[in-house]
């Protein structure tokens, strides 16, 4: 099925009306009425409300993952893809939190684990190779499993940007830049070079 067009008018305007709502008063007539399409166009790539969490998710992941690698073309070690992906988790974590909140929870409620899991693994299997590469070249080592620590990074990384913007309505740039030093700090002492 073509992920463009009438697919991403709906996501755009799910987005936008559980933004405003939540999911469970956001209804599918609001959203096809945002996006300017008919009802059944919307069931013809979703069966239902909450089929559309995992597409979301999806997306928002998508453009984080863009937005890490066009940044890291640039990069010549681990070290400065470990900022970047710092850096890029924070924005997009601060930029859609209403959103990815109610994205676990969706997906917690309906049991859409796996998918989470497949929506994740292009990421995983990204940062891996750039984590073996610098290995290869003598940059970092470690005396974990490959496999293993880049998920802890990756998962400590996203947990201290959701705990920090889903616990602070008010966001202090100083706090912030502190707290991604800190998370930085952290992870490269787990590698050395």
């Amino acid at each position: 099925m073509k992920k463009e067009g009438k697919y991403d008018l709906i996501l755009d305007a799910a987005i936008e009306v559980m933004t405003e709502q939540g999911f469970e008063k956001a209804a599918v007539s609001q959203i096809v009425k945002r996006a300017g399409v008919a009802q059944g166009t919307f069931y013809l790539y979703f069966s239902s409300k909450s089929e559309i969490i995992p597409a979301i998710a999806e997306r928002i992941f998508n453009e984080q993952m863009d937005e890490i690698q066009q940044l890291d073309e640039s990069s010549s070690d681990f070290y400065d893809t470990l900022k970047i992906v710092i850096d890029v988790t924070f924005d997009i974590t601060a930029k859609y939190k209403e959103v990815i909140i109610f994205c676990y929870s969706g997906i917690a409620f309906y049991h859409s684990f796996k998918r989470w899991e497949e929506i994740y693994k292009p990421y995983y299997d990204w940062v891996e190779e750039r984590f073996k590469q610098s290995i290869e070249n003598h940059a970092v080592s470690s005396t974990i499993p490959i496999t293993s620590q880049v998920k802890m990074m990756i998962n400590t990384i996203e947990n201290t940007a959701e705990t920090y913007f889903f616990s602070n309505s008010e966001h202090d740039e100083r706090s912030i830049k502190q707290l991604k030093e800190n998370v930085y700090q952290f992870l490269t002492r787990t590698i050395t070079r």
